[in-house]
């Protein structure tokens, strides 16, 4: 399969993802929220017959954490049944679905995670994204669920701005040192689901390499960090402490401190 052959559908398209993945898909349709809204079944199943793709990307997803606990009726129609949806639109016009999945499907009692461990969601955001993992199996045999952690890219917010922010809004920034995973640049991920898209149908982890805290990501953006647990700055969302992603299925992507030059570079440009 190469670039440009096949017809490329990519929902969620104006977001911190999709818009890399437009870059590296420059010839897809792409549909934001505007565009479809994926909780509406009718909608979905029309919108794609009528594009009648070859492959979907969906990037789209409600990923407010803290959010989701407030909207868990949103957080469930847009992670958990909207992708069963569009796995339903992709079965019955016989397209492959690239879907991106999270970090937070597991509780975070482990050092690390493989692709066939079994989830255990401690949030309704990781429930949500559960949700939306076990509707796409039960409606199409073609996917390939990318499991994603501590996504960073130049469209959208992230934990690298917010740390430039509140660098330049306070003397000290606290950062939790008692969390642990894989920082991921979104334009090396958007550049990762073609090699993906070829591969047999399944689940795939997909992150930069390199293991940290967040208050070592922190520390790697800004000077004036201070580390303090996650009992001191506690968050309306629990949070897996241990969210690390292993690799088994792919070639290994770069590590993140690279990543992240690349990405401050970009950004001052």
């Amino acid at each position: 399969m190469v670039v440009g052959t096949i017809k490329t559908l990519i929902i969620g398209a104006d977001g911190m993802l999709g818009s890399d993945l437009c870059k590296v898909f420059p010839d897809a349709v792409k549909l934001t929220h505007k565009d479809i809204d994926i909780t509406d079944r009718k909608q979905v199943l029309q919108s794609i017959r009528k594009i009648n793709p070859s492959l979907v990307i969906n990037a789209a997803a409600y990923t407010d954490v803290d959010g989701c606990e407030d909207k868990q009726e949103l957080a469930f129609k847009v992670n958990g049944y909207g992708p069963g949806y569009i796995a339903e639109a992709c079965n019955e016009i016989d397209a492959k679905l690239v879907h991106f999945s999270t970090d937070y499907v597991f509780n975070g009692s482990k050092n690390e995670y493989i692709e066939s461990d079994t989830p255990d969601p401690i949030n309704i955001y990781g429930h949500s994204k559960l949700l939306g993992e076990q509707k796409i199996a039960e409606n199409l045999d073609d996917y390939r669920i990318i499991r994603i952690s501590w996504l960073f890219g130049t469209h959208g917010k992230n934990f690298v701005e917010t740390m430039l922010r509140l660098s330049g809004e306070m003397a000290q920034v606290r950062v939790v040192n008692d969390q642990f995973g894989k920082p991921t640049y979104t334009v090396d991920l958007a550049n990762k689901i073609m090699e993906v898209a070829e591969l047999e149908a399944g689940i795939y982890h997909v992150t930069n390499e390199g293991i940290c805290s967040w208050y070592e990501f922190a520390s790697a953006i800004i000077g004036n960090t201070v580390p303090c647990t996650s009992e001191e700055f506690p968050r309306k969302a629990r949070r897996p402490k241990y969210s690390v992603l292993v690799n088994t299925k792919t070639k290994p992507m770069r590590h993140w401190e690279e990543a992240l030059k690349d990405y401050l570079k970009e950004r001052n440009a």
